[in-house]
């Protein structure tokens, strides 16, 4: 019974932080890319960031804080297709734009001398092609799921996922092994970009170190630039995309290896998934102090409308 309430309360917490987060960190940015003079990428990233992880976590998170209610058969089949393979999809993208978001603010900081600037988008409106590309690999990718999930239970020795509101019945030997190594190397290619451009990060960032050090030692006053203090923000987030993910994997060869009681080993899984997206905006609004910040602009910005209006 206590372990049900906690549940209940986790999946609750996890579900309503995720979909205010992500909702706050769109609309701030948002707000910034309609009101700022320049339209960065970096800002449009973090916009497509989000709304990835908002689907996500509603198409995740929610169904299954129903479940912990109590709440069971209230999705039919097309719904449970559709549930399952938004998420599919959904965490897909987040990986695909949280590599892109690391690689674009890596060239941006890069100094004026590098190669690597060359590459720098010449506009917000240069990153647009990439979020298509992503959504239409991943839609790919997962398409198996329309036909293997289902909300009715066949016959338990055909699931190999129980989500308690939807299943997901094994598949073919041959569609496995077409889909597994796309995932795969989806993965690895998109994960290997975002470990070398952090560890690129990392280095311009520990030469910046130590020339604010060496000005500090000099006595002369220094400002670390914004880009810097973004960067430095993006390798939080990627520290948390990691150890959510990497932990995820974990408890996933777990769970297929294992013949124990998998429970509570399950709903642990279940609160890794949501993880990434539900966090990695409090990271930001954290990081950055993005609310206060925001809602203090916009604020003047009111007041200075309905001064001019009380004045006309």
């Amino acid at each position: 019974m206590l372990l049900k309430f906690i549940k209940e309360i986790f999946f609750f917490f996890m579900t309503v932080l995720g979909i205010l987060g992500n909702i706050s960190i769109s609309v701030n940015y948002m707000i910034s890319w309609c009101g700022g003079p320049e339209k960065k990428p970096i800002d449009l990233i973090l916009i497509h960031l989000a709304f990835a992880n908002f689907l996500i976590v509603f198409a995740k998170g929610l169904p299954n804080t129903m479940v912990a209610f109590g709440l069971r058969n209230f999705l039919d089949d097309v719904e449970c297709k559709i549930l399952i393979y938004l998420q599919r999809v959904a965490r897909g993208v987040s990986i695909c734009t949280s590599s892109l978001l690391t690689v674009v603010q890596a060239i941006i900081i890069s100094p004026r001398t590098s190669g690597w600037r060359r590459l720098r988008p010449q506009s917000a409106w240069h990153i647009l092609p990439f979020f298509l590309f992503f959504w239409i690999l991943n839609a790919f990718i997962s398409i198996n799921l329309i036909h293997s999930a289902t909300s009715r239970i066949l016959n338990i020795s055909q699931l190999n996922n129980e989500d308690n509101y939807c299943y997901v019945m094994l598949q073919s030997q041959k569609i496995k092994w077409i889909v597994l190594p796309l995932m795969v190397l989806r993965d690895a290619v998109f994960q290997g970009a975002m470990g070398g451009a952090s560890g690129y990060m990392v280095f311009l960032l520990h030469k910046h170190h130590q020339h604010v050090l060496y000005l500090q030692n000099s006595k002369l006053l220094y400002r670390t630039p914004p880009e810097l203090r973004a960067a430095q923000s993006v390798l939080l987030l990627m520290l948390c995309f990691v150890f959510f993910y990497w932990t995820d994997c974990a408890f996933s060869l777990f769970l297929s290896l294992s013949l124990a009681e998998k429970f509570l080993m399950g709903n642990i899984q279940k609160f890794l998934v949501l993880g990434y997206a539900t966090f990695s905006p409090i990271v930001l609004i954290h990081r950055e102090g993005l609310l206060p910040e925001c809602w203090h602009v916009q604020l003047e910005k009111l007041g200075k409308h309905l001064s001019n209006f009380s004045i006309q």
